[in-house]
């Protein structure tokens, strides 16, 4: 495969190779007639050529969910380049809701393949009366909901805040929207927000969020990096395949080590 180091003109050439001695998936075959059995369609020897187009193929793959998103970008070089496109990773994560664009970046690419409306919130800023109870009556939703998604303890914790996260319940309110990718500091997670009123309060406001946001990816990756000792590249590899938790990703690389060092033997 191409990611392991092989060419993507010579996978294209042995997808378009017939080749005798291969068996081809019975399930996948078409034969024109049953005197011409060389003349099979199969992956193995059709014009699979067509799929080093990077318009054809950019057209299929933004077709796919996000999890076969990511599987297509292990198949060659050429794939894993227009499977990795930040658009492509987008209208995936939006299609299931028909969000119109989601701005901003998450700190994480794992964050783009799981597109659940959990992953979105709407942004309520508060004000003097407001409540728990009253905005989960407001926005028709559980107040233990809102308590779990701003990681509040109490009632109280609402004092301390300018705003809350709300949990979005009506999956209609992100047709045709604009969503902001934030890391809410109170709420200590990141998500897809959704503003009411149109946008942001204000230009500064969507700016601090984004430094937030980058030095938080910052922060993680240089602690992954130093605990694993290895480069950048690895450590966001790990943290990609982890869904940016660093343990999960340190573990699954403490894993692969011992793999491979049982692999090599003595």
């Amino acid at each position: 495969m191409g990611c392991c180091g092989e060419d993507d003109e010579d996978l294209l050439k042995l997808l378009v190779t017939p080749n005798s001695n291969t068996s081809p998936n019975p399930n996948l075959e078409i034969s024109f007639s049953p005197s011409s059995s060389s003349e099979v369609l199969s992956p193995m020897n059709s014009h699979f050529s067509a799929l080093s187009s990077r318009d054809l193929l950019r057209s299929i793959l933004e077709l796919l969910p996000p999890s076969d998103l990511a599987r297509a970008a292990c198949v060659c070089r050429l794939w894993r380049a227009v499977a990795s496109e930040r658009e492509m990773f987008e209208r995936a994560f939006r299609e299931p809701w028909k969000v119109r664009r989601v701005l901003g970046d998450p700190s994480s690419s794992a964050f783009w393949r799981h597109p659940s409306l959990d992953r979105f919130a709407i942004s309520h800023r508060l004000l003097r009366g407001d409540s728990v109870a009253g905005l989960a009556l407001k926005y028709a939703v559980q107040v233990m909901d809102i308590k779990r998604l701003n990681y509040m303890m109490s009632d109280h914790g609402i004092y301390s805040r300018e705003r809350l996260l709300i949990p979005i319940s009506n999956s209609e309110l992100l047709f045709g929207s604009t969503c902001y990718i934030e890391l809410d500091e109170h709420a200590k997670r990141e998500v897809a927000v959704l503003y009411l009123e149109g946008g942001p309060s204000a230009k500064e406001d969507y700016l601090t969020n984004n430094a937030i946001t980058n030095r938080h990816r910052r922060k993680v990756l240089d602690s992954v990096k130093r605990s694993m000792q290895v480069d950048d590249g690895t450590a966001e590899y790990y943290l990609s395949v982890a869904n940016g938790d660093p343990r999960a990703a340190m573990l699954q690389f403490s894993e692969d080590l011992t793999w491979e060092q049982q692999t090599r033997g003595p």
